[in-house]
């Protein structure tokens, strides 16, 4: 029978599991290997209740405790242990078993097995499923040790920051229900994630809260310090009225940043809109191949600097002939072009007569085609949202961290197909997105 030793020897350096010590290894019929090994650590002689040392052994049985892979393949770990009496009369307890640190009592893995899982989960980029099974666990074990691992890594609070960006996200798919009396399709059920991203920094995703309203935004940004909260002078946001609702009352001193990505996208949008509106006029039916409004739907939504001069004559010279609606929709591109004129100052430090030039250029074109709604419309919201797009074009800053971020969460989900618990898709969304700043905070 074996005893506790405590000399140390090549095998046990390389199985590293701090209180053990490796007798021997025998290698299977099967091919697997068999680790035996004893007790090293004295201290699991003493008694888990008392605390006293027990010098009188009451049986000995074998263990199977589950470790990380050696060599690229699992071996079976031979935990030869020793059950020991207490002698102590007060204490209530007769006898136990010896434990140590990596494997406590009744415990069937190791702690760097589990810990391995939840880090690969954390910092590896896989799923709950994928890494429990190539550890050889449980998924309930496996989503423990996540948890257990994002405690120690994930900070309970940000860390200040002057600029951050807000920015909501889908969580699955809408929902929609007939109703059975109009026959109509009436939507029942549309979850979305609101994310706090750092854009100064390297701290990434912040935090999210469940429901896209401005109390649970404003609720998140007033739950952090106040010494945060006055650290922050500058916010990105998309052109959500629900956002800036939500900043001006939880930060009241902090600059609401607009920036050029979403003025663009809705430029075109309402160009979309123009060209459709007026194909339906010429035409009484949606565009298809062979109209020139419709061919040329790509050059409409180009940028003029990614024109040649041969595709511009192209798209001048088509729209011109189909006529007056033709033309207007060249000018919603005129107008569009007009927009970006104004917003490429960003960047540039411009003097504010610049500025108020390009934007009396671009109002002054909008108020020439008033017969075009869409332009009207347009220029609606850029005279609502000018005090936060002139913050964009005289800082520059934008929110393109938060769309990033964004990205990783839809490929996290998109690889776990799918979350059903929202706590855990938050969790696991922290955990991706944060990945790169704590990889590079750890030594190699």
């Amino acid at each position: 029978m074996y005893n506790t030793i405590e000399t140390p020897n090549d095998a046990t350096l390389l199985l590293d599991l701090e209180g053990l010590h490796v007798v021997k290894v025998e290698r299977g019929d099967d091919g697997y290997r068999a680790v035996h090994v004893l007790t090293s650590d004295d201290t699991a002689r003493a008694c888990p209740t008392c605390g006293a040392f027990s010098v009188t052994v009451k049986d000995r049985k074998i263990t199977r405790p589950r470790d990380l892979c050696a060599g690229g393949r699992p071996f079976t770990l031979l935990w030869h242990k020793v059950r020991w009496s207490c002698r102590e009369s007060l204490c209530p307890r007769k006898s136990f078993t010896e434990q140590i640190s990596q494997v406590a009592a009744g415990m069937r893995t190791t702690a760097r097995l589990r810990g391995a899982c939840g880090r690969a989960i954390a910092d590896g980029g896989r799923t709950v499923a994928q890494a429990a099974r190539d550890h050889r666990l449980s998924w309930p074990i496996a989503m423990r040790e996540l948890r257990r691992y994002a405690a120690e890594v994930l900070p309970e609070e940000p860390e200040p920051t002057p600029v951050i960006g807000i920015d909501e996200i889908r969580r699955g798919r809408p929902r929609w229900e007939q109703n059975p009396d109009t026959g109509k399709y009436v939507l029942v059920a549309d979850r979305w994630h609101v994310g706090f991203t750092d854009i100064a920094g390297g701290q990434g995703l912040l935090g999210q809260v469940e429901g896209r309203v401005s109390t649970t935004v404003a609720t998140w940004l007033n739950a952090r310090p106040q010494a945060w909260r006055m650290a922050v002078t500058h916010v990105a946001i998309d052109m959500c009225q629900t956002f800036r609702c939500a900043v001006r009352a939880a930060l009241p001193h902090a600059v609401i940043v607009v920036d050029h990505f979403h003025l663009v996208q809705l430029a075109n949008s309402k160009l979309a809109e123009l060209r459709r509106r007026l194909t339906w006029k010429m035409r009484d039916r949606r565009g298809r191949a062979g109209d020139p409004e419709y061919d040329h739907r790509r050059l409409l939504r180009s940028n003029r600097e990614d024109l040649t001069d041969d595709h511009l004559a192209v798209l001048e010279r088509d729209l011109n002939r189909i006529g007056t609606y033709g033309r207007h929709i060249l000018a919603g591109w005129h107008a569009k072009e007009k927009l970006r004129h104004l917003l490429a100052l960003a960047r540039t430090n411009p003097p504010r007569s610049v500025i108020a030039h390009r934007l009396h250029a671009f109002y002054a074109w909008c108020a020439d085609h008033a017969y075009l709604p869409e332009l009207i419309t347009l220029a609606e919201s850029v005279a609502s949202w000018w005090a936060e797009i002139e913050a964009f074009l005289l800082t520059g800053i934008s929110n393109a961290k938060s769309e990033g971020t964004n990205r990783v969460i839809k490929l996290e989900a998109r690889c776990a197909y799918g979350f059903r618990n929202p706590i855990n898709q938050r969790l696991r969304s922290r955990c991706a997105t944060t990945r790169g700043s704590r990889n590079r905070s750890v030594p190699a």
